[in-house]
């Protein structure tokens, strides 16, 4: 109001109103300022995602696919009344599909929030479908489900005929799948990619509470201070629980990533570790209680490399890093002087370390100290390089919650950092000219109609 008081007698009306906007807040179709409980964040979480899904068939086939649903004809309906018992349970969502005249069937239980998904629940929710023929039962919150693991205990009766599915989808997985519809792969027209722009802003808005993974859990904290006392033993449960949400919260980075990129960004698991997922934990467990660390690798399309990331709870500090091979022609200074001159825009303090066939690790030194002298990178005996690995390291954040301080957002953080400093740089390659060019698959055009 003082700003439009003290305008100059010509100001236009164009002008006025632009100031007036400043401070407005854009009208949206689904609204987060009045979400006053969990409940009602559920009801209307639910009720935003099952309409997008019959509005926009492109989103809708997209996750019912993914449950083994057939193609056709959708219809979502939201707190149903069905019979059980004395009471009716009221499931918050029922998801149909009609095709040649036949029904495919799903019950929905939504949690938003952080809140947990209750078992006793979900069992009923089961036996319901199975009592009516249903083929499904989809759990939809915040958490990730791990591999080879129900996210929920429940008891499934082998001796009836008809078996009813069991599927967890996470909030951080429908915001991957419409980001990666209007962002990269393109909807049938401008409204369709309004809606999901407009299904994006709701869920990423801080009173949706469907952020996805959120929280490392009740065993962070006690697990960090056995590191620090060195007290963790292998075999703690406690432990345990740590790496299982180390595991979700990779997981969460790949989808996060995969929607931003437009390319598919997988965990990477190593035979070494075992073939069933619960091996791979056990000897994850092994190395937290032994080294303090957890580790991971992400295998991102037309990437040259794994994208390693390392947090190491005894130092609290967090390590990206790459390993690339050497090119293949020129002398070994000209080869180490190509990858600088590909690194111009990356951090100073990158750190470079060369690798040397069958000897392991050679020279290593910063970004910043290689620029004027390339050849510290060149082994002192010789030896043929094979390759180098990239480094950037940073402070670890010690909360267990998705907070500015917190261990969560650190590692999204760090890897968004690297990613875009080191691992980008290293996908162009110079044109004739001299000016970097893309490489083949690294363009990612918005379709019309998208923000």
């Amino acid at each position: 109001v003082t700003l439009l008081e003290r305008r100059p007698p010509g100001l236009s009306n164009l002008t006025r109103s632009l100031a007036e906007n400043d401070g407005w807040r854009s009208s949206r179709l689904f609204p987060v300022s009045s979400l006053r409980s969990d409940r009602e964040r559920e009801n209307r979480a639910t009720s935003i995602l099952l309409s997008v899904m019959t509005q926009v068939p492109e989103f809708g086939r997209r996750l019912t696919a993914a449950f083994g649903a057939p193609a056709g004809r959708l219809e979502t309906f939201t707190e149903v009344s069905l019979p059980h018992g004395d009471t009716p349970a009221r499931p918050d969502g029922v998801i149909r599909v009609e095709r040649a005249g036949k029904l495919w069937t799903a019950l929905v239980e939504t949690k938003t929030n952080g809140n947990a998904l209750r078992s006793e629940q979900v069992q009923t929710y089961m036996d319901i479908a199975t009592r009516r023929g249903y083929e499904a039962v989809i759990t939809l919150s915040n958490d990730v489900a791990l591999e080879g693991r129900p996210l929920v205990d429940v008891r499934v009766d082998r001796r009836r005929k008809h078996k009813v599915a069991l599927w967890h989808l996470s909030w951080a997985e429908v915001t991957h799948q419409a980001r990666m519809l209007i962002r990269h792969e393109g909807v049938r027209n401008a409204s369709h990619a309004w809606l999901l722009n407009e299904l994006l802003y709701y869920l990423e808005h801080d009173n949706s509470g469907c952020h996805g993974f959120q929280n490392m859990g009740p065993d962070w904290v006690p697990v960090r201070k056995g590191i620090d006392t060195e007290t963790l033993c292998r075999g703690d449960q406690r432990a345990i629980g740590v790496v299982e949400s180390w595991e979700r919260l990779i997981r969460q980075v790949c989808l996060r990533l995969g929607g931003e990129l437009g390319r598919k960004v997988l965990p990477v698991r190593r035979s070494r570790r075992g073939t069933d997922a619960a091996t791979r934990r056990l000897a994850a467990d092994d190395e937290l209680c032994d080294l303090g660390r957890l580790h991971a690798e992400l295998r991102i399309d037309g990437t040259p490399g794994l994208l390693a990331v390392t947090a190491d709870l005894r130092t609290g500090r967090l390590r990206t890093s790459i390993a690339v091979d050497a090119p293949e022609q020129g002398l070994p200074l000209t080869r180490i002087k190509r990858l600088i001159r590909r690194l111009d825009t990356a951090p100073a303090d990158l750190h470079i370390e060369t690798l040397v066939e069958g000897a392991g690790n050679g020279p290593r030194g910063t970004l910043e100290r290689l620029r004027p002298e390339p050849g510290d990178l060149l082994p002192g005996d010789g030896a043929a390089i094979s390759g180098f690995r990239l480094s950037l390291f940073k402070g670890m954040g010690t909360g267990r919650g998705n907070a500015e301080s917190g261990f969560i957002r650190s590692v999204d953080d760090a890897v968004d950092r690297f990613h875009r400093s080191v691992i980008t740089p290293l996908e162009t390659r110079p044109t004739r000219r001299g000016r970097p060019r893309p490489t083949e698959g690294s363009e990612t055009p918005v379709p019309a109609g998208a923000e």
